[in-house]
């Protein structure tokens, strides 16, 4: 294990489904053995921040708001609680104060004689034999706004209680815009486009994953911060409607956004087994094309049917990064791990200071 990135390089992870399985399932806690991500397996990985979408699953019926507040219910209960052990993110000014610390952390080790590394974590003994282990923090996002009733101001709720990033549809239609997979291939609705201006109102981070083409479009052009797509892989690569043409690409870099590829593997993948390597055709592609600052990774990890081969789960992260480091520099592989996606957070998420 390369000792470099297990002490020092922070994972950030755009995407997982976490949350859902634990509306659907009361017996799922956030340290359940079904689960891709728990606090272990983030600890494992070196997880620096894991984002926790909100996707509101058609077992349930009708999408309501209420889904949305259960869940939100459940990631304080399980996820953010003293029991869960992670914190939640919501201003700019927190990502500064981590980037200072991991700074510090760095520093200290430096000068060290002691650190343990047990199951996985990095433990740092400070000069009186202390322990202090990093809590990851945690970023609440919507995934579709079927939910939300129709009504954008609605938007106004899920900011105050501690969502930061929306994508509008998941693959069909709603009442605010198609998504990829309706055959029609329509834009934004009237009250599509009353939301986004509402999240442009409230800082609230735009998700172009999901979207149809012609949606895409129109919140690259409506969006007052730069959108990201934060699991979505290159079309070139593998043509699966959910991937992201070249031109899409193009306008995320010129945006300044973010593009997280993602675990799942037909989106990797049009056949056969997919194993860890299989992610490479689509970072090189993305690179070509003048994105190598603008990647990072949003897994789908526990909304995945079947697993990558060696990226089962969050603790895998160390060893994508040994894969990574045998083929780009460690300034690239740093950047794709979490430097770009913590960049993109500490620039757009909104200041506590101006709230």
């Amino acid at each position: 294990m390369n000792d470099k990135f297990e002490a020092n390089w922070p994972v950030v992870d755009l995407h997982c489904d976490v949350l859902c399985k634990m509306q659907l399932d009361s017996q799922v806690d956030f340290s359940h053995s079904s689960l891709d991500v728990t606090k272990e397996r983030l600890l494992e990985g070196n997880v620096k921040l894991q984002t926790f979408a909100i996707y509101i699953s058609q077992v349930l019926g009708t999408p309501k708001f209420e889904h949305v507040v259960r869940q939100i219910e459940l990631f304080r209960q399980h996820v953010t609680s003293t029991s869960g052990g992670l914190k939640p993110l919501l201003w700019r000014e927190e990502l500064v104060a981590l980037k200072n610390m991991s700074a510090a952390r760095q520093m200290v080790q430096v000068q060290q004689t002691g650190v343990e590394k047990q199951a996985g974590k990095i433990t740092n003994w400070d000069g009186n034999g202390t322990n202090h282990t990093e809590s990851p923090w945690a970023l609440l996002s919507l995934e579709g706004v079927d939910a939300l009733e129709g009504n954008p101001f609605y938007a106004d709720v899920c900011y105050a209680l501690g969502i930061r990033l929306i994508g509008l549809t998941w693959n069909y239609a709603n009442w605010a815009a198609d998504g990829i997979m309706e055959l029609r291939g329509g834009g934004l609705t009237r009250k599509g486009h009353d939301l986004v201006n509402r999240c442009n109102s409230l800082g609230l981070l735009l998700d172009v994953s999901h979207l149809s083409l012609q949606g895409f479009w129109e919140v690259m052009e409506e969006a007052a911060l730069p959108p990201i797509a934060s699991h979505s892989n290159a079309f070139a690569r593998c043509a699966h409607p959910r991937n992201l043409r070249d031109e899409q690409i193009r306008a995320l870099i010129a945006r300044n956004g973010r593009i997280g590829l993602t675990f799942v593997t037909m989106f990797l993948k049009e056949q056969g087994t997919v194993h860890a390597e299989d992610l490479l055709p689509h970072i090189e592609h993305i690179c070509s094309l003048g994105g190598e600052r603008h990647l990072m990774f949003g897994s789908d990890f526990d909304g995945i049917e079947a697993h990558v081969r060696g990226l089962e789960h969050a603790g895998k992260y160390p060893a994508f990064a040994e894969l990574l480091l045998k083929h780009y520099s460690e300034e690239l592989v740093k950047g794709w791990l979490g430097e770009h996606a913590l960049d993109y957070l500490r620039t757009n998420l909104p200041s506590k200071m101006l709230s």
